[in-house]
């Protein structure tokens, strides 16, 4: 007597999946390995914005000093949590750049950089800012008669 539901013939269970499932599992997949590498990209891209405005914005405060007769203010701006240190040298390829060097620095214009580097101790002198949190103050200064503007910690 045969029981019912039960197959003589059948040697063991089978497990089949479709085409459909396997392609679309496939899909996923690379749904989600495309999303993970956009994510990355835009937050390097986010952190290179960051870098750039920083550079346009003390560019731009450092030409209103320059272009009043005389001067001091403090500034403060916000940078990628990476960045631990902006460092001025008196180089006419690039006078301003970040520590670590994942980024690229620039040239910045109207200062005084042989007053900026005097009290430096480095040889090649250089003075470094360091960053806190994201933040780094400075001081952009200018004096009566002078032609150029001075940067302090």
């Amino acid at each position: 007597m045969e029981k019912r539901g039960i197959n003589p013939n059948a040697k063991k269970a089978q497990m089949q999946i479709g085409f459909g499932v396997i392609f679309s599992i496939i899909l996923i997949v690379i749904f989600i390995a495309f999303a993970i590498y956009a994510i990355g990209k835009f937050m390097s891209i986010r952190t290179m914005a960051q870098i750039e405005k920083f550079k346009s914005d003390f560019q731009g405060d450092i030409d209103r000093m320059w272009k009043s007769t005389s001067g001091s203010t403090e500034v403060q701006y916000y940078l990628p949590n990476k960045v631990k240190q902006i460092c001025f040298v008196d180089n006419e390829d690039e006078n301003i750049y970040f520590s670590p060097p994942d980024f690229k620095g620039g040239i910045l214009k109207n200062v005084d950089f042989t007053k900026t580097l005097a009290s430096s101790r480095t040889n090649p002198k250089t003075l470094c800012i360091n960053t806190v949190g994201g933040k780094v103050s400075m001081t952009i200064k200018k004096s009566y008669n002078e032609a150029l503007v001075t940067i302090t910690k």
